[in-house]
Parts: structure tokens; sequence; C-alpha cells
């Protein structure tokens, strides 16, 4: 597996640490930069194969793989119940957002607010495929108060919420697809560890990420899953089996607990040959 470490996520570690609190921030961050709120005021939810891209792409992608493979510790057991300590409150507030969303839509011109959030989705995806690159360009939240500011109608203003539950719940499926793409990074962990060359799937994700913004502009058909069709083409490639790494032998107390079910996918020794991907 590779040693290369995820530039977002690096960036991230520096600056909360971590485990549990670095996959929050992780996570999160596309609730608080509004990154999500300018893909729903967008459409990006207004399909289903809309929902798996955001919640794939934007809640889950290499960054939550990175911090769940080589930043958290304990046994997969305790690695799943600390990703649902994380999780039930994200998918909570992508709700809420989602509702928020007609007030937020009363105030701006969406045509051209979704140029912004193409544009966010851009700089996102350049700041996955190279650190380098990311260095050059505003962060996502510069780019979002462009927008409002670009797209900004004050006097169509009017407080409204979104009283339809379907359109909550895509918010909350989005936000669970992500979830579940974290959930089953540590169910699969030990293996992912040894068969994933994660620099390119970190690679072809930002590349995912960056045909989403066709479908948000019309360029393609909202219904042409392009983005999940190269997600999955990278998982394929990112499959590198010739690269697994021998298992250490396992301690008296790590024995034990692969009897009880709870075998600890976390290699201390190897954390520090591989602290990222």
């Amino acid at each position: 597996m590779s040693v290369s470490k995820h530039p977002i996520a690096v960036r991230l570690e520096q600056q909360v640490g971590e485990g549990t609190r670095l996959l929050a921030t992780v996570m999160c961050l596309p609730l608080v930069d509004g990154i999500f709120p300018a893909l729903v005021l967008a459409g990006g939810l207004s399909t289903a194969l809309g929902i798996l891209e955001v919640g794939l792409l934007v809640f889950g992608g290499s960054a939550t793989l990175a911090v769940v493979l080589a930043e958290m510790e304990g046994t997969r057991r305790e690695q799943i119940q600390s990703i649902l300590l994380v999780g039930v409150p994200l998918v909570v507030v992508a709700g809420a957002e989602t509702a928020l969303a007609p007030t937020i839509a009363t105030m701006l011109a969406i045509p051209t607010f979704e140029r912004f959030a193409a544009l966010v989705i851009l700089a996102i995806a350049a700041k996955t495929a190279s650190a380098t690159v990311g260095e050059y360009l505003p962060s996502p939240g510069v780019i979002v108060g462009l927008g409002l500011v670009a797209s900004f109608q004050p006097g169509s203003f009017e407080l409204a919420f979104s009283a339809n539950p379907t359109v909550i719940l895509r918010g909350m499926a989005a936000a669970g697809a992500g979830v579940s793409f974290a959930l089953g990074a540590a169910l699969f962990g030990p293996w992912l560890r040894g068969n994933v060359d994660i620099d390119r799937f970190r690679f072809g994700s930002a590349v995912a990420l960056g045909v989403l913004p066709l479908s948000i502009l019309g360029l393609i058909e909202a219904n042409v899953p392009l983005a999940l069709a190269v997600l999955a083409v990278t998982s394929l490639l990112s499959l590198d089996p010739q690269g697994a790494v021998e298992p250490e032998p396992m301690s008296d107390d790590e024995s034990a607990d692969a009897d009880q079910g709870d075998e600890p996918v976390g290699d201390p020794a190897g954390s520090e040959q591989a602290p990222w991907l």
C-alpha cells in the first residue's frame, strides 16, 4: 500500500489532531464551509445517483478512507463505534441544512451560484490530487463566499423551510452514504491496507470529483452517473494485491481479541512505516 500522505487530511491533522477528531473534521467540513449547501442549492441531490455521488465523493472519498485506515486506533468494533459517533450527528445536521436550503435560495440567483458551486468542487478535486496545486488555490469557503456575494438578491428574501420530508431525507441519505463508506473502510480495513494503492484511489477520486460539476452545470444529463463510473473504475485500478504487507505475529492480548471477533485493525509498528496511505 502507498505510504504517501493525503494532502487535505495531512493539513487537517496538523490543526485538529488524529483519530476520531480528525475523522469528524474531514466528514463534517462540507457542512461547515458551505460545500454541501452549495450542492443542495445547485440541484446535486435531485436524483438518486446525485445523492450517491455527493455522499461518496464529498462526505466519503479518499480523505475519509485515509483517516479510517491510518489514523483511527483500536479494534474494529471500537472504530465502528467512533464512526457512528461522528456519523449520527452528521446525518442529522445534513438534514437540517437541507431543510434550510429554500431560505437561502430566496436570496440568491441560483444559475450564478451554481457556477460557483462547480468551482468549489473543482478546487477540492485539485487540492485532493496535489498539495502543491492546492497551495495556490483559494479555500472552498472563500469561493462559496464569493458566490454568495455575486448571486445575492436581498430584495427577494423570504424565510422558508422545506416541509417536504422527501427533500430532507435526500440530504440525510447523502450524508448516510458517506458514513456507510467510512463504516465499510473500517470493516474491511485489514484487507484494504494490504490490497489497495491509495495513491491511485486518491487521484481517481479527484478525477471523479472533478467531473461532478458537469451534471450541476447541465453539460451532461443528471441521470448519467459519470462520476460514479469514474469512481468505480478507480476502485478497480486501485487494487494492488501484490503490495500486500505481511502482518506481524499477534501478541497474546491481540490473539484473545481475535478469538472474540474484535481483531485489532491497527498495527502500531506498521504505522510508522505508512503514516498515511
